[in-house]
This record gives structure tokens, sequence and C-alpha cells, in this order.
């Protein structure tokens, strides 16, 4: 089954061609926007793998939380090759994705993205002997609230994600707190690949119509909108 995986949700953006295993994944972090950038990144991966988009049994990609125009062009992009192909999707939770370079780990894996507002996209795992635990489902929350959650736990609680030093900074006084090294810290194209070629394997893909973008709150134009009707 080969899968094409995207992930645009934050500042890095990277592209992955999947079957049974990595084939080829090209990541990047500058300051191009993801709409300059993605569409030659998912020509790159094809061409150097010999593969054509007729070729995809399953599009993927990291539907949210995160940067709400990051996002939206990651969604937007694979949305159109779905529906162009007439192939399946498969929706990966942003935060789920981080998880997947500790599998390895027995312990709480936090992961964290910066919602600004001294807020962070959140969802908490418990990895024990290679299986995965969810323990908080995706949210948006203030960063002392997750401190004080995090204070219950006893065990190792590793921080992920782009707002993982954020929430660090603010509790590493807590000795069974550890920040992620940077090159294991954030989300890639590969995870949302493994992590659709298991769903799509258990029929749980979706349509091109129903995917959709999770913001988990609405955006600083909606927010600044509602006030203004407010007043």
């Amino acid at each position: 089954m080969l899968i094409l995986s995207v992930d645009s949700s934050a500042t890095p953006a990277s592209v992955c061609l999947y079957d049974d295993k990595v084939l080829a994944e090209y990541y990047i972090n500058t300051k191009l926007t993801h709409s300059q950038t993605l569409t030659a990144m998912i020509e790159s991966v094809l061409q150097i793998t010999g593969k054509q988009a007729k070729d995809i049994d399953v599009f993927a990609v990291n539907s949210g939380p995160g940067s709400f125009t990051g996002v939206r062009i990651g969604v937007s992009a694979v949305k159109g090759m779905a529906y162009a192909m007439d192939r399946p999707c498969v929706a990966v939770s942003t935060l789920h994705s981080m998880i997947n370079n500790f599998l390895t780990e027995n312990a709480v894996i936090c992961a964290c993205m910066d919602a600004r507002r001294q807020q962070v996209y959140n969802a908490v795992y418990r990895i024990s002997e290679g299986r995965e635990e969810l323990l908080c489902s995706d949210r948006a929350i203030a960063i002392d609230a997750l401190i004080e959650e995090i204070q219950a736990y006893h065990e190792k609680v590793i921080l992920v994600g782009d707002g993982a030093e954020l929430v660090y900074n603010s509790c590493k006084e807590l000795n069974n707190i550890v920040l992620a090294p940077a090159n294991l810290r954030y989300q890639r194209a590969s995870a949302v690949a493994m992590i659709a070629a298991e769903k799509a394997n258990n029929h749980k893909t979706i349509t091109a119509a129903a995917l959709m973008p999770s913001y988990l709150r609405l955006s600083q134009a909606e927010r600044e909108r509602m006030e203004k009707q407010k007043g």
C-alpha cells in the first residue's frame, strides 16, 4: 500500500512516500511559505522514487491542530490530489504524530504546540512496552493549567512539540520532566504515514470530501470579529 503523507502544520514542512517502509522523505525548515514549497516537495519524492500520483493508494495529512494557514494548505493539497485520483484519505492528529519517535520509551509523552496567548495545543499519551494509551485527547489549554496536571504524574514525562520548551521553562524544577532533544521534538510526514498505514489497514480511511482541518479553537480574526459584535 503506497501512502503519500504531508505535514505543514507548523514552521517546518515535510512530505513522505511510504510502502511498509519510508521510501523517501523531504523535510525543510525555512521561512518560505508552505504554498511555495509543498507542491515541489511532493513532485520531488515521486520523481526520485520513480512513482506517479496515480500509483498512490492512500493520501494522509496532519489535519491539525497547528498553524491555521499551514494546516489549511496541507489539507487542501491532499484533498485536491485525493479528489483527482479518487483515492481515500487519512486524517492524522498533529499531536499524535509527535509521539512516534518515543514508542520505545516507558514514559508519559506530553505533546505541546505553541497556540499563543499563553496556551498550547496539547495531548497526552502513556507509552508502555511499545503500546500507546491516550490519556488526554487533543485540546487547547493554558500552560499553567497543563503544568498543574503534569505535577500529578510521578513517572517520566517527555515534552515534545514546538511548545515543549515553553512548558519546560515553566516547570523544569520538576525532576521527572524531560525536554525531548531537538532532532526528535517535532512532527514529520514519516510518522503521519506510519499512523495512516495502521488506520488504512483497519479500514479507517475517509473520503476527500470528508477530510477537514481540526483547529481546536477559533482563529484570531474570528475572535476579533466576535469581540466587535459583542461590543
